[in-house]
């Protein structure tokens, strides 16, 4: 009966794929093949220490413009779903904590772990035991590759974080690694986390350059 409840509150969907709300069934989208990423060596023959640094964070950019990137970094605090970042059904919204707002948070249906769903429509549920929108200060969505760099190196708009922080965040978080696990129906970013982490440490360690806004 849980199963039931949480398959109706994500997807709007029976097993069948029979609409429950809204009178219209969303589009089916299939997820595209995982994309790959260079790897940090194939850079070693752009000898300007700036212009590599510019190349390796546009490669980075691969993973952090991907969806499963910028459905938890969205322009406003709401996120969205899916490959084509559709609005997040049921509506939803950050909340103060950005888990939620009182009485709904994330994990009422964002459980520890992907759950597998018997929809067409909806094959999993996506869950990490810190599921959780991005904070404000780091909404994406909408912006170019220049101004995100610009975000994410400043200390202000980034959470206070270092570089290092940055680094960490990027290559070790738990929350992050599920973009490349993020369940049966969406594509998973581009690589792996081990090989984005190598490519921001790259990029900082050549000065941490930006591509123009």
């Amino acid at each position: 009966m849980r199963i039931v409840t949480i398959a109706i509150l994500v997807g709007g969907v029976t097993a069948a794929g029979a609409v429950l709300a809204g009178g219209v069934a969303a589009p089916s989208v299939k997820p595209a093949a995982a994309a790959s990423l260079r790897t940090v060596a194939s850079f070693d023959g752009i000898k300007d220490p700036a212009a590599r640094s510019l190349a390796l964070f546009e490669e980075a950019g691969k993973v952090i413009q991907s969806p499963r990137c910028l459905n938890c970094h969205p322009a406003e605090r709401s996120p969205t779903q899916g490959d084509d970042l559709h609005p997040h059904n049921p509506p939803m919204v950050a909340g103060d904590s950005g888990h939620g707002p009182a009485g709904l948070p994330c994990l009422s249906c964002h459980t520890a772990a992907n759950v597998p769903t018997w929809g067409d429509r909806i094959k999993s549920i996506p869950g990490d035991p810190k599921w959780a929108l991005a904070p404000a200060e780091m909404a994406w969505q909408g912006k170019s590759l220049g101004a995100i760099c610009a975000q994410i190196k400043n200390p202000a708009t980034n959470g206070g974080k270092t570089l290092a922080e940055i680094h960490h965040h990027m290559a070790e978080d738990h929350l992050v690694g599920w973009g490349w696990n993020p369940g049966e129906g969406r594509t998973p970013a581009p690589g792996t986390q081990a090989q984005f982490g190598a490519l921001i440490k790259a990029w900082i360690d050549t000065g941490a350059k930006c591509p123009k806004a």
